[in-house]
């Protein structure tokens, strides 16, 4: 969507994924996190609205990323919003975790993907 000739050009990291592999894998995940929510609102418990709230601000860090990386082209601004990113995805999972099990579960392969892209951010800012 946003890239560029720009991103072409840096100096990809190693274990950097084919560029095919971001649409199907985003799609997944993305189903993942909704259907997390969904198992969240409908899940029995008190006090939920932290939950919700982490789960707001990472969907927002999520979202301003990809401007910040490919619009910006501020690669170390986007390695804080990335890294941002991690800690309140692992706060959505562990409050949504003494909620739901399930929702916390869902959620999972989300964080492995989004650790495996700090890696990759990081990459890029070390190597351009």
């Amino acid at each position: 969507m946003y890239k560029s000739v720009w991103y072409n050009s840096l100096t990809k990291p190693v274990f950097a994924p084919p560029d095919w592999l971001f649409t199907p894998a985003w799609m997944l995940l993305y189903l993942l996190i909704f259907i997390s929510l969904i198992v969240y609102i409908t899940s029995e418990g008190e006090n939920k609205k932290s939950g919700y709230i982490y789960f707001a601000i990472q969907i927002i860090l999520n979202f301003i990323w990809s401007p910040v990386f490919f619009l910006l082209k501020n690669i170390f601004l986007a390695f804080v919003v990335i890294l941002l990113l991690d800690i309140f995805v692992i706060l959505t999972i562990k409050k949504f975790y003494s909620v739901s099990k399930i929702a916390a579960w869902l959620l999972i392969p989300y964080l492995v993907w989004i650790l495996y892209a700090t890696y990759l951010n990081l990459g890029y800012f070390v190597l351009n």
